[in-house]
């Protein structure tokens, strides 16, 4: 009886083993950690391409609010 349960507990085991994803789930697994680094990386260079535009805008604006003339003084 030991050795029967011996031999299931290994037959299932190796069944477990076996069982694992294919060569085809791999590839679209690999491929959707690209696609994902890839998304990622456009996200960031857009967010820092909007981050320098505001940097410059806010440039702008303080450079026009110090070179504006003072109307109220006499």
């Amino acid at each position: 009886m030991k050795k029967l349960v011996t031999f299931a507990t290994a037959f299932g085991m190796l069944a477990f083993i076996a069982c694992g994803p294919s060569a085809e789930e791999k590839a679209k697994a690999e491929q959707h950690v690209k696609d994902s680094t890839r998304i990622a990386d456009s996200t960031a260079k857009v967010a820092s391409m909007m981050k320098a535009k505001a940097d410059s805008m806010k440039a702008a604006a303080m450079k026009a609010d110090t070179t504006k003339k003072d109307t109220t003084k006499k």
